[in-house]
């Protein structure tokens, strides 16, 4: 387990899939905002839910979000596209709605940092968001990433393009808490 201050970053429980898949998949808008694959309906028992408990991989490293205080599932991190050759992950977060807006993010991000520089000796972490998801981008800005720019009209949401920024963080920019 990777801890941040307010947040134990774990692996997936077959028991998370179907409050996940509930309350991060099944919301149609939230879910084609936050992803950059089509969204399509997928039941939760039928073993193809993007939560679904995965055999480790070597591209990517998926973990449940447990607020330490409550000890309840908070969501979803991830590091994506690990690219061992360049030393190089994309970040993704996905909070449960209760737990959006309570300064999680910055703590999940930082956690997924520290697993993707001190664990696995990446170099740089990058997040691509919608230009308009206000709250990822300042969490990640208090996390120590940096915005690097915008993909003009990258993102096909909701029947209409949309711009992404894409921010970065080096390990020479990170700080560990250990």
């Amino acid at each position: 387990m990777i801890h941040g201050e307010r947040v134990i970053l774990r692996a997936r429980h077959d028991g998370d899939v179907p409050v996940l898949q509930s309350e991060l998949y099944d919301d149609v808008v939230t879910r084609s905002r936050a992803d950059s694959r089509p969204w399509r309906p997928i039941a939760p028992a039928s073993g193809h839910s993007p939560y679904a408990v995965a055999a480790p991989s070597d591209d990517a490293a998926c973990f449940s979000v447990v607020e330490s205080e409550s000890r309840e599932l908070a969501g979803e991190a991830l590091l994506w596209g690990i690219d061992t050759h360049n030393r190089m992950a994309h970040v993704g977060i996905s909070l449960r709605p209760a737990f959006r807006g309570r300064g999680l993010a910055a703590d999940v991000l930082g956690a997924l940092s520290e697993y993707g520089f001190a664990v696995l000796g990446l170099q740089r972490l990058q997040i691509e968001t919608l230009a308009d998801n206000a709250p990822m981008i300042a969490a990640a800005i208090r996390a120590g990433f940096v915005r690097e720019g915008t993909l003009r009209r990258s993102a096909w949401v909701w029947g209409a393009y949309a711009d992404e920024a894409v921010l970065g963080l080096l390990a020479g920019e990170w700080t560990s808490r250990a």
